[in-house]
């Protein structure tokens, strides 16, 4: 199992991710932003950082870098896209996700531990979790707040597309407390959250965002 691992210019979660996905079982493959190929990689994940400073907006123009042409036509055929933080905010700019990440409801960068519930763990990258279940992870953002209109809010909620929301206090004020998303058909998922940082006890605070990447090496062998 080949996951691939895409470096933008101011990603700086990469390494993190890569870790995760060997720890989870599959093969880590870097994957950088002006490559013309994905490697023969079964999925992808869109890790964390300030992809090109954030300058425009947060993942607005890691939406046009090369490689993301090719993840933009390989999520169409199905293949499993996860997207962290930065990457979440880039999988909404290029469309592959409906909604915005805006600026936290408080104006202030955040990073703690948060606890999250997983209400969806059909799709690829949820799948080692039990539905109801309660994890922690870090939750490290300054534009973390999922927004969207009121039909699309529907849609998401009417369709079982929310993935996973934050438990207790609202952290940044996303709708309807919700820390993750996926698209109609499953395989595209955006978490704000970050389970990188939580699969063992030593570093973070919990070895309970594994599931993540343990999730995407059971539903390829399946």
């Amino acid at each position: 199992m080949r996951v691939g691992v895409i470096t933008f210019p101011g990603t700086l979660d990469d390494r993190d991710a890569a870790r995760a996905v060997v720890a989870g079982g599959s093969e880590a493959v870097s994957l950088w932003h002006a490559d013309a190929d994905l490697k023969s990689v079964d999925a992808v994940i869109l890790p964390g950082g300030f992809s090109y400073g954030d300058y425009l907006r947060c993942g607005a123009i890691s939406r046009f870098a090369p490689v993301m042409q090719l993840v933009i036509e390989a999520a169409g055929k199905g293949m499993p896209v996860l997207g962290i933080c930065n990457g979440f905010q880039v999988l909404c700019e290029s469309h592959l996700l409906p909604g915005a990440l805006t600026r936290n409801s408080d104006l202030h960068f955040l990073c703690r531990d948060q606890e999250i519930e997983i209400v969806n763990n059909s799709t690829p990258w949820t799948s080692s979790y039990k539905t109801g279940e309660k994890i922690v992870i870090p939750l490290k953002n300054g534009e973390g707040s999922f927004q969207c209109d009121d039909k699309t809010l529907a849609e998401l909620e009417g369709e079982g597309r929310v993935i996973a929301r934050y438990v207790g206090q609202n952290p940044n004020g996303s709708r309807n407390l919700i820390a993750g998303i996926t698209n109609a058909r499953g395989n595209v998922v955006g978490l704000m959250p970050h389970p990188e940082h939580a699969i063992d006890e030593l570093t973070g605070p919990s070895a309970q965002g594994l599931g993540f990447f343990t999730s995407i090496l059971n539903a390829m062998v399946k």
